[in-house]
């Protein structure tokens, strides 16, 4: 069952919105969700709901809704799961003079451009991460168990958590990490491929054989068939969290990543799905369907082997007109359903 906005408005209002948003499981729990199409689970990212209006203040809260009314059964967290358990909020930063506010030409998809900061807000940045330290060294696990169970109570299950971890933190920050993400219920951690760092990828395996857990790495446009070559071969818990948009906006063919999930599906944790043209198109994100990516390709390859790693729905494509960032996400939600059937 598919819960809209307006509907799940009503029901709290009705029920009270300090309920509806303290106890999700009291309103869904005749309606649990199933995005699982013939053995292959679809998800989504917390980040693909980033332009909802009440996605910066409501958290965790905010993206369960989301999930529930699209009717998702699984999710990564990024961000929202560590500020629903009390982590200090990021420091806005300004954006810096000849930086456009609205994007004017097509996503590129890849990390945004490395932004000079001011000594102020360099301060602010170093402040922060010392406060966020602070939390990650104090915060009881049994916020994250409390999450989990609060998703899980809804039929929604947590299967990723998704952190950045870097050579400056100390070891104890390496086992929070682990730790609450198997607190929040998670069968890894995803990433940013640290690129040139192999000291980094090798700790990280390191941690992630100590808690028997995976790390899938996420590539932009670096990617290549051997991107994941030395992190894999470091750690058997070092994987891939391949981005197929990505991997066809990075110039390679739709039959090598095909042949790439063929050849390295054991270590793939989980997949981001979006749909990117090819660099001779533009590279753009686009609907579902309508870009360069063998997206239902990909889905029917994964039913056909039977590979349990999830199919995560990423949204990057601009919303068009009169829609929002839940509706686009149930139209992927739609189109893997029907490539699946």
């Amino acid at each position: 069952m598919i819960v809209t906005r307006r509907q799940f408005g009503k029901i709290a209002a009705a029920t009270g919105a300090a309920a509806a948003f303290a106890g999700p499981a009291n309103l869904f729990a005749a309606a649990k969700p199933n995005s699982n199409f013939n053995g292959v689970q679809i998800g989504v990212i917390s980040y693909s709901y980033r332009q909802m209006p009440d996605f910066g203040t409501e958290n965790a809260n905010a993206v369960l809704r989301y999930a529930l009314a699209d009717g998702i059964s699984a999710v990564e967290l990024e961000n929202v799961q560590e500020e629903w358990a009390g982590a200090p909020k990021r420091p806005m930063m300004q954006r810096p003079a000849g930086v456009p506010a609205v994007q004017t030409g097509p996503p590129t998809g890849g990390p945004p451009p490395r932004r000079q900061m001011t000594p102020e807000q360099m301060a602010a940045q170093a402040k922060f991460a010392e406060e966020m330290t602070a939390f990650r060294l104090s915060v009881p696990m049994s916020k994250y168990e409390a999450l989990r169970k609060m998703y899980n109570d809804t039929g929604v299950s947590i299967y990723a958590f998704k952190i950045t971890l870097n050579m400056k933190m100390q070891d104890a920050e390496f086992d929070y990490a682990f730790k609450a993400a198997k607190a929040c219920g998670a069968n890894q951690i995803t990433m940013e491929m640290p690129d040139g760092q192999p000291e980094l990828t090798k700790r990280i395996g390191d941690f992630g054989s100590k808690y028997k857990m995976m790390v899938g790495y996420h590539a932009h446009l670096q990617a290549t068939p051997t991107t994941w070559d030395e992190a894999m071969a470091q750690s058997p818990y070092n994987g891939a969290n391949l981005d197929i948009g990505h991997f066809i906006a990075a110039g390679n063919s739709p039959e090598s990543a095909l042949e790439f999930m063929k050849k390295n599906h054991a270590r793939i944790t989980s997949m981001h799905m979006k749909d990117r043209k090819s660099p001779a198109h533009g590279e753009t994100n686009m609907p579902w369907g309508e870009g360069d990516t063998p997206i239902k390709q990909a889905l029917q390859l994964m039913k056909k082997e039977g590979w349990k790693f999830p199919a995560t729905i990423e949204l990057e494509y601009t919303i068009p007109e009169g829609s929002d960032s839940v509706k686009e996400v149930a139209k992927s939600v739609a189109y893997a359903k029907a490539a699946l059937a």
